[in-house]
């Protein structure tokens, strides 16, 4: 038995990839949040954050139709990590920078998706 026989076919997605590197990116930005904000910003952040991850995994053992199910979920939790960008900018808990990187992963892991969703039809 190899390495790569513990690996789950959705971890060989890039998108899959891509969507664990913006949750640590998540997690590394959120932790410099003000501490009244664990249990409100932070925390919402992260579990969307984590969405993004889960449905796709979640979505990628299933039928073509479910996946793309799971798949418009996480873009819908892509869509609320801009929101949780954006408060945390307009609260001044990131920078301009920060957020800018923040949209364009987002952005990408849209476009991603998308593309995926599109090749499943």
């Amino acid at each position: 038995m190899s390495v790569n026989d513990d690996i789950f076919k959705f971890e060989q997605l890039v998108v899959y990839q891509k969507s664990l590197e913006y949750l640590d990116f998540t997690y590394e930005t959120s932790c410099k949040f003000p501490s009244n904000e664990i249990f409100m910003l932070t925390s919402q952040f992260i579990r969307a954050a984590q969405s993004i991850s889960l449905n796709i995994a979640e979505g990628a053992g299933g039928s073509s139709a479910m996946f793309k199910r799971y798949l418009n979920i996480s873009k819908g939790s892509i869509r609320e990590c801009i929101v949780c960008t954006t408060v945390a900018y307009r609260r001044k808990y990131i920078s301009d920078a920060v957020q800018k990187t923040s949209r364009i992963k987002l952005t990408e892991l849209s476009k991603m998706i998308s593309g995926l969703i599109k090749s499943l039809n």
